[in-house]
């Protein structure tokens, strides 16, 4: 991989002193410069052209927010990685920041403290990401039209959906979950890689633009029809059945694929209480999670989507299941609503009531 030219903007030089160190300690990465706030951010772009920014959202006058505008206005396919606090609203403001065009975020240590266990994960994090966003994208050796037919099998009739999604996956969720219509005969099982704080605050704002009720989930709820539940931040989500009740479940296991929640972790569940009768959607994510998990689904008879690479984010999650051998169809984003909608309404004429 080339070297990464990274532009750091923060209003305290210790944060920028603490990225540019961090950062420096990677030989693919190179901090181009740094700047204190918004105004001086935008003038440093021209001059030193980064591959990538990362940009801390309070900042005095121009913040974060602002700037990101701006930047969007002037490069609206540089990366950019907002730099958070985990705080109630330090969560609001990234989630603006991800709908006003941001690609990613990382949250900082609590109080700004680089001691050496947050400064790993600020680190880990942080290159992880970097490197993700600014991967050269390399042209599949197979053409991928889209709406793309991986495989043809027999099909069953689907009770409930499952969601496994990333970088990007806010603003997927935005575009999918209110296309869906208020009638929607299924649960929708959602795991966003998300910490704490975030995930409610995202599915507060799902149910805003939603027909259906989004909602953060709930250890001991009962599935029902049309109810869609985000993995809390830091805890895993399952499904247990009892009865003909299907309840959902959380813990905090061992991170899976570094992530807790996990796809992985939902989408074997799903498949060992609901059988054939799961369709997963892998949306927009850096990594691997989901891959595991979609092949279980596979195996236990049930279906997978996937969003094309054209309108993810960032193609590893998708894209690791389509390599795999393990997706039933490709779609861009547009797409997968009408298309989930298309098949969980097949057959279901024919069902009985089990699942109400």
């Amino acid at each position: 991989m080339r070297s990464v030219r990274i532009l750091i903007v923060d209003d305290s030089a210790v944060i920028r002193k603490a990225l540019s160190e961090l950062l420096a300690s990677d030989p693919e990465i190179v901090v181009a410069g740094t700047a204190g706030n918004g105004s001086q951010a935008l003038a440093r772009i021209s001059e030193v052209k980064p591959d990538l920014v990362t940009l801390d959202i309070e900042m005095p006058g121009m913040d974060g927010l602002e700037t990101l505008v701006e930047i969007r206005k002037l490069y609206p396919k540089l990366p950019v990685i907002m730099f958070s606090t985990l705080t109630e609203h330090g969560a609001a403001a990234t989630l603006d920041a991800l709908a006003r065009g941001a690609s990613d975020y990382v949250t900082k240590p609590s109080h700004c403290e680089f001691s050496e266990r947050p400064y790993e994960r600020v680190r880990e994090e942080l290159i992880r990401k970097i490197k993700s966003l600014c991967a050269e994208r390399v042209p599949q050796p197979w053409p991928v039209p889209t709406p793309t037919l991986v495989s043809a099998r027999p099909q069953a009739r689907i009770d409930v959906v499952a969601i496994g999604t990333s970088t990007g996956g806010p603003n997927a969720l935005a575009a999918l979950i209110p296309q869906l219509p208020a009638d929607f005969p299924v649960p929708i099982l959602i795991v966003q890689h998300m910490p704490p704080l975030f995930t409610r605050l995202l599915a507060n704002r799902l149910n805003t633009l939603a027909r259906l009720e989004v909602q953060e989930g709930k250890a001991g709820q009962k599935l029902r029809r049309g109810q869609v539940w985000i993995a809390p931040g830091d805890h895993h989500m399952t499904v247990a059945r009892k009865g003909n009740e299907f309840l959902l479940g959380l813990n905090r296991d061992p991170q899976e694929n570094s992530c807790r929640p996990a796809a992985d972790v939902l989408f074997r569940s799903v498949a060992q209480t609901y059988g054939a009768n799961v369709l997963a959607v892998v949306l927009t994510g850096m990594g691997t999670d989901g891959t595991r998990g979609a092949a279980v689904i596979r195996e236990a008879g049930g279906e997978v989507f996937v969003q094309d690479e054209a309108s993810s984010v960032v193609w590893g999650m998708p894209g690791n299941v389509v390599a795999a051998g393990l997706a039933d169809r490709i779609y861009p984003l547009g797409g997968i609503a009408p298309e989930v909608v298309r098949r969980v309404s097949m057959l279901r004429a024919f069902a009985s009531a089990a699942h109400p």
